[in-house]
């Protein structure tokens, strides 16, 4: 039965794109358990006991599960890697679709549904490492009951300061900026109509997911792509020339 025939769809979600990352169980649209990650531990250690555990919250367990979502990047490697690979698994385990979810486009849900408008700019703000970030800029608008998201930049990763220039020069209003380097960049943003801190992203991707199968996105396992934006360093620096 596919999922458009379900009454309601039972969705098991991951972020792993920040090193504390979380997970979520949703029925709908509907949190019914969030799992804060352990930032001092590894996604490789924690799991899938954090999984495991929001399906305790929740009342239920992984064969009740319709759907698995999980946050497709951008961030760490290793972390989206640990979390792609992890929610693979689980779909060939149980036969379950599986859809990937940016992370931009959560985090930009996510703020929308915290400012309560009717339409908003929102840039999403990375921790990239190397004193950069990754970004995402969008207009979000309520469209009947659910947002409609439009990219206007990115996902793309560079210099805060220079990042910032170029969505002031796009014009047409303040921006909202959500995300986990809005801390260390208040100098660059100091302008922002508002600035909100990172939240927990696995509710939003979760919803993200359910849309996104619902009009027929891929969702098998082999399907699943990570959005990195920076090239891993393994293929950077195999592909650079030689210095001489």
């Amino acid at each position: 039965m596919g999922l458009a025939n379900l009454a309601s769809v039972l969705i098991l979600s991951l972020d792993t794109t920040t090193r504390g990352g979380s997970a979520a169980v949703l029925d709908d649209d509907r949190v019914l358990a969030v799992v804060e990650g352990d930032a001092t531990r590894t996604h490789g250690e924690r799991l899938p006991s954090e999984l495991q555990r929001a399906l305790s919250e929740a009342g239920c367990a992984l064969p009740d599960v319709d759907l698995l979502a999980v946050a497709a990047g951008p961030g760490a490697f290793t972390g989206l890697r640990i979390g792609m690979a992890t929610m693979q698994g689980l779909a060939l385990v149980t036969g379950r679709p599986v859809v990937g979810v940016s992370g931009l486009d959560a985090l930009a849900l996510t703020a929308f549904e915290e400012l309560q408008v009717p339409a908003a700019r929102i840039g999403c703000w990375v921790d990239a490492a190397r004193g950069e970030v990754f970004g995402g800029l969008f207009d979000v608008t309520r469209s009947g009951t659910a947002p409609s998201l439009t990219l206007l930049s990115g996902p793309e990763v560079g210099e805060p300061a220079l990042l910032w220039s170029d969505w002031r020069a796009l014009g047409n209003g303040p921006i909202v900026i959500i995300g986990d380097a809005v801390a260390r960049s208040a100098t660059y943003l100091s302008d922002a109509l508002r600035v909100l801190p990172h939240p927990l992203l696995a509710p939003a991707v979760g919803r993200l997911a359910r849309q996104a199968a619902l009009t027929g996105a891929p969702q098998s396992p082999h399907d699943l792509q990570p959005l990195y934006v920076r090239r891993p360093d393994v293929e950077r620096l195999g592909s650079d020339p030689a210095p001489t």
